[in-house]
């Protein structure tokens, strides 16, 4: 008795470290920034309770981003729970090439505002702190980003979410507007040259 009892707490384990290695296997596809890490302060009857906030930014490198904030008495319970919140608020944002966005695009969130221009091959990612960091989880190799008047971390990263979050591809535009995507892209190079 004692070692059937033995044999299935050998398979429980077996069974637990397998979906431990699927789990990592699965982490490991998503790249993870950690932006900013806050030490917080309450203050209770015997002094103050100190815990630790932390702002994260997950990303596939492919096209989709997300970003989570989690707090919690010890640092890496805090980016834990960021990091999942980031997974289940992920977004898709369309990339022209794969390498850059298709337009710009200004956005604001609280005090925050950040303005997004797509850049040409070979440009980098010119962009600081936190916007950096979220370009970097997407998987845009070339864009030109600048972020006006505050410079918390929070509304930063929101203000470039609200931005992402207003990325049309042409083929969206076509679709909403009954035209062909060459009609769409035509204009906008008709338009530069005439510039």
């Amino acid at each position: 008795m004692g070692t059937r009892m033995g044999r299935s707490g050998g398979d429980r384990a077996r069974r637990g470290e397998g979906e431990r290695r699927e789990r990592d296997r699965e982490e490991s596809e998503f790249i993870e920034k950690l932006v900013s890490i806050n030490r917080v302060a309450k203050v209770v009857k015997g002094g103050r309770r100190f815990g630790f906030a932390a702002l994260v930014v997950v990303g596939d490198g492919k096209g989709r981003v997300g970003h989570g904030a989690g707090k919690a008495r010890e640092v890496p319970e805090a980016i834990r729970k960021a990091t999942e919140q980031a997974k289940r608020a992920m977004i898709r944002v369309p990339m022209r090439e794969g390498r850059t966005v298709h337009h710009d695009v200004y956005a604001t969130f609280g005090a925050g505002k950040v303005i997004i221009r797509a850049a040409p091959q070979g440009a980098g990612i010119i962009a600081g702190g936190p916007m950096r960091a979220i370009f970097e989880a997407l998987g845009v190799k070339d864009v030109v980003a600048k972020s006006v008047g505050t410079s918390n971390p929070h509304n930063m990263v929101k203000a470039t979410f609200t931005a992402l979050g207003r990325m049309v591809s042409p083929r969206a535009v076509a679709a909403r507007r009954g035209k062909k995507v060459g009609e769409i892209l035509g204009r906008r190079e008709s338009e530069a040259r005439e510039a």
